[in-house]
């Protein structure tokens, strides 16, 4: 109505239509129609007061006699439809080829895009408000992708991130470049920001991420165990926004696109520590003495002055950063963290325990019950491995070795120590586990009865465990051995069953 009004200003005046129109205020054409439409009305009279905007509203937006007051639109029947699918999410070229497959639509898709416009307007608007926070109250916390910066160890090129923590008050920020999003760079990166701070604020606002919130959910979020028991300890509350609604975190978000677009650009780094010391640099000089859109005074400034002193203080012992775990107990009696792999009593097989990780130890617990203590192993494949977790076969290949063996071979007698010493020496197989086994059926019956059965079985040049058991077993080794005649020339006093000496081989 402002427009008309103008133009009727203009036409009181004298104006033609052609200067109201290269006036850009309204077409030729369309002057045309609305003069004879005031005309009628006698409100181009100079003498006459104009009307106001609603008498001019309602007289003007009357369609002229004879004029269809609305065409019939093609899309008549699926209206319904439609909106339904613009609720679901739907995009319009999607419904415009749903309608033309499905039901023979011949229409254009501006006729549909007209529609879904109708529809959209019709809904309410969305209506947010804007939260408040005190000072102390909350500081809210986002991760950013971060610029290509050279690996300490290999000096390839790897992917960073940057974690900013944002005090909701004063806009004041801490930001910290790293390599991954893992749980203990995340309790590291909270550690930082409190000591940059110099206190902790009441709560912290986090989105979603994995190494925070192992379930997302609207009104039963699950807080990581190692997260939750770090909030205990700091004296801070865990606030993760809803599933999808990033914008309850708005503060982080806007300061995430600020170090983005201000600080990232036209930088160079020559590693992570550069970047590091050009980040807190950046944070106390440009963006902390900045004036804030929104609060309209320098962050560092309110900080300082109000904010500072009303976070809660630093706890006097910083607690211990750590990760928990729920492994299983793999069939070789170790669990797997990290890629490496950790010793648990062999019980435990096949069974879930808790695993608790810190930079120097890791801790393995059933329930409330320590069962294993390791120091942190990081090199990927690498073993911690405690012998009296191992059954007691796996104990006895590894302690009861070569000269173990040969040691308590000597102590039952010479033959049991001659026999031991011939399967070691064989120069095709391994006995050890052989000679673990006789050894052991020096324990099942007697040293005595073993020594016994190592005599029978040198002497019948037989000397394997099978042999040996079996004798023990039918109880040959209490018989006496026969005499051996040293006359014959067919027999033999020492040696092997085909041995023979000099003189009776050349008789």
């Amino acid at each position: 109505m402002f427009t008309i009004r103008q133009i009727l200003v203009r036409m009181r005046q004298g104006d033609t239509d052609r200067s109201i129109a290269r006036a850009g205020l309204m077409g030729r054409k369309k002057l045309g129609l609305l003069r004879r439409q005031v005309a009628q009305r006698g409100w181009l009279d100079p003498q006459q007061p104009l009307p106001d905007d609603g008498e001019m509203a309602a007289a003007l937006q009357r369609r002229p006699e004879g004029q269809p007051t609305q065409c019939v639109s093609s899309l008549k029947e699926h209206e319904e439809r439609i909106a339904a699918w613009v609720a679901q999410g739907i995009q319009g070229t999607t419904i415009h080829a749903a309608l033309v497959r499905q039901y023979g639509f011949s229409g254009s898709y501006s006729s549909v895009k007209r529609l879904i416009r109708q529809v959209r307007a019709a809904e309410a608007p969305r209506v947010t408000s804007r939260l408040t926070f005190a000072p102390g109250e909350a500081a809210q916390v986002d991760f950013g992708a971060g610029p290509l910066l050279a690996d300490p160890r290999t000096g390839e090129l790897r992917k960073t991130w940057f974690f900013v923590m944002t005090l909701c008050w004063s806009r004041h920020q801490y930001a910290e470049f790293v390599w991954d999003q893992k749980v203990m760079t995340w309790l590291a990166c909270h550690r930082h920001a409190f000591a940059w701070f110099g206190g902790v604020p009441e709560r912290v606002i986090i989105d979603n991420a994995k190494c925070a919130i192992t379930k997302a959910c609207i009104n039963d979020p699950q807080v990581q165990r190692a997260y939750g028991e770090y909030a205990e300890e700091w004296a801070f509350r865990v606030d993760p926004c809803p599933p999808h609604d990033p914008q309850k975190k708005g503060i982080v978000e806007s300061g995430v696109k600020y170090l983005k677009r201000s600080f990232l650009p036209l930088r160079e780094f020559r590693h992570r520590d550069d970047a590091q010391q050009q980040l807190q640099a950046w944070v106390l000089g440009e963006a902390g003495n900045r004036i804030h859109g929104t609060t309209r005074q320098a962050p560092l400034n309110r900080f300082a002055e109000v904010e500072k002193a009303l976070l809660q203080p630093l706890p006097e012992h910083p607690p211990e950063i750590s990760e928990w775990a729920r492994p299983k107990v793999h069939r070789d009696g170790h669990v797997q963290y990290g890629r490496c792999y950790y010793s648990v009593p062999f019980r435990f097989v096949d069974q879930r325990l808790w695993l608790r990780a810190t930079p120097t130890t890791v801790r393995i617990y059933q329930e409330q019950e320590r069962v294993a203590t390791h120091p942190r192993l990081f090199q990927p494949g690498s073993f911690a491995t405690v012998k009296d977790h191992l059954p007691p076969e796996a104990q006895a290949w590894q302690t009861q070795d070569i000269q173990w063996c040969r040691h308590k071979a000597e102590d039952i007698g010479p033959h049991c120590h001659t026999v031991v010493h011939q399967l070691f020496a064989d120069r095709q197989l391994v006995y050890l586990r052989s000679v673990q086994n006789l050894l052991r059926l020096g324990g099942k019956y007697s040293p005595q009865r073993l020594e016994n059965a190592c005599a029978r079985a040198l002497y019948y040049g037989n000397a394997r465990y099978k042999s040996i058991a079996e004798i023990l077993k039918k109880g040959l080794d209490q018989e006496p051995l026969p005499l051996v005649d040293t006359s014959d020339n067919s027999t033999y006093t020492r040696g092997g069953r085909f041995l023979r000496d000099s003189k009776h081989l050349f008789h």
